[in-house]
């Protein structure tokens, strides 16, 4: 399996880089207690920041806002996921438990201000690719709606798109069947690869500590912008 960041992207954001887990021999369940008492704390907390401030003072939240307009995107119709998931929370409206892969992976993406979608790789056909959506890229998304993702970043693979710092789609979700996940953490473009890849290690290191199974962590920037592996 081949991963790697459309060259084109680097034209419009040239700092533009992801974080990679490769998740082997997980367990996906229920969330226990500590895990969905810290997702429901976090939220609390937040809340009462966002009272205090707007969406844009967060650093992460504004930064990818950006990107989205320079990639030719419109944030306030179609925003990155982390903006939408802090817009919730402003209004009360906190995540509920769903399982291990989902709960761990909306904790990231609170914690760390950023995009962060995860997918099962039995769902995955051949390579993957990093690149911007078309007029004709759609799925079936979690969101219940069938999304358009022209000039919206996007993840595909050899059939088709599946997933997209927007929303994600229903053909490549986590559940409680998975045990092999790739997931994709869409880093804040002004940070640095080293701190980028402790970031996603601690991530991966994060994930595994409650669903078992082994993480390989991946940084895919300007310089290295493919990584390669046999499934």
């Amino acid at each position: 399996m081949k991963i790697e960041i459309s060259k084109d992207l680097f034209k419009k954001i040239p700092q533009l880089k992801i974080g990679v887990n490769h998740y082997t021999g997980i367990t996906v369940s229920e969330s226990p207690q500590m895990l969905k008492g810290r997702l429901q704390l976090f939220q609390e907390q937040l809340y009462f920041e966002l009272d205090q401030k707007p969406l844009s003072d967060f650093p992460g939240i504004q930064e990818w806002r950006e990107t989205w307009k320079t990639l030719g995107g419109d944030p306030t119709t179609c925003p990155p996921s982390v903006d939408r998931l802090y817009s919730r929370i402003k209004e009360q409206d906190y995540l509920q438990s769903m399982h291990t892969a989902v709960d761990l992976n909306s904790f990231f993406s609170l914690q760390y201000e950023i995009p962060t979608g995860i997918y099962d790789l039995n769902d995955l056909v051949g390579n993957i690719q990093l690149t911007l959506g078309k007029d004709d890229d759609r799925y079936d998304g979690l969101n219940g709606r069938t999304n358009e993702l022209d000039n919206i970043l996007m993840l595909r693979d050899d059939y088709s798109p599946f997933g997209s710092p927007y929303v994600d789609s229903i053909r490549s979700a986590v559940t409680e069947e998975t045990t092999d996940a790739l997931q994709i953490i869409f880093l804040k473009p002004s940070m640095g690869v080293e701190e980028a890849q402790k970031l996603t290690e601690a991530s991966g290191n994060m994930f595994t500590s409650i669903s078992g199974g082994e993480s390989v962590s991946y940084v895919l920037y300007s310089d290295q912008p493919m990584i390669e592996w046999t499934r």
